[in-house]
């Protein structure tokens, strides 16, 4: 399929997944989150595909979020709830293909790339990666289904902290949180991610589905993401909340001194 955003490729049982806005970091507007739906689709359309690697083009997986949505005139009423929701659309079309999903991290995974990344079924990253969660400090609360996500994933505890804090977090902290299955030097993460999927890719289509499957149905048995549907009601009350706006206008002002 063509795609503005993001590419998409096929080789034998392996998909790729790219997220194509390296000169905005990769950054998810509106349009990336629609394009990341309709590819999860395309590619759970084609069986011959057993694994489908995630992956963010430049210097980054992903900054999360595009935030310069925030200073933007907002939409008209009829579509505000529709582009509340493309995030958490987003990561249910990815956690629902039936490949086994690995997202290969580098650079800065933030807010929305996080929760881009918890729905994939392994994440590996380099040694570099910066994670961070600044949801808190742009006045919105971590939306897209993020919330259940991470806790499965590192327990409510560790989601309160990094969510409230949205303090940096580096990829050997994710890894002992257990957010992390693999963490290998920079120069490493190709050649890690590649020794991955050709392991998996050794493996029956019926059985890696199969697991996938019972892992999921589990993991909603224990904490399930179905709640989110309403997250992006919280969402539009963070935008339309004075004391948030004014939160949000603080840190995007130190982004900008910062460079």
């Amino acid at each position: 399929m063509a795609f503005s955003t993001i590419e998409t490729r096929i080789s034998g049982g392996r998909g790729e997944l790219v997220l194509n806005r390296p000169e905005k970091l990769n950054a998810l507007d509106h349009t990336t989150l629609t394009e990341l739906a309709e590819a999860a689709g395309w590619f759970d359309r084609r069986p011959e595909v057993k694994v489908l690697v995630v992956s963010g083009s430049g210097r980054a997986f992903s900054a999360g979020a595009d935030v310069s949505g925030f200073e933007a005139e907002a939409p008209p009423a009829e579509q505000a709830r529709a582009r509340a929701d493309a995030g958490r659309l987003m990561a249910q079309a990815i956690e629902s293909i039936r490949a086994v999903t690995v997202a290969r991290i580098h650079g800065y995974c933030v807010g929305g790339a996080v929760v881009l990344a918890a729905a994939c079924d392994l994440r590996v990253a380099g040694e570099s990666a910066v994670f961070s969660i600044p949801e808190v400090d742009l006045g919105i609360p971590l939306a897209w289904g993020g919330i259940p996500r991470l806790v499965r994933e590192i327990g409510p505890a560790m989601t309160r902290e990094l969510v409230l804090t949205c303090r940096p977090f580096s990829a050997a902290e994710a890894r002992e949180l257990g957010f992390l299955n693999r963490v290998v030097a920079d120069d490493r993460l190709e050649g890690a991610v590649e020794e991955l999927v050709d392991g998996l890719l050794g493996k029956s289509r019926l059985t890696l589905t199969a697991t996938k499957l019972a892992v999921h149905a589990a993991s909603e048995e224990m904490i399930a993401t179905a709640g989110a549907w309403n997250d992006a009601d919280s969402l539009l009350s963070g935008l339309s909340d004075p004391e948030s706006r004014r939160s949000a206008e603080a840190y995007l002002k130190r982004m900008k001194d910062r460079g």
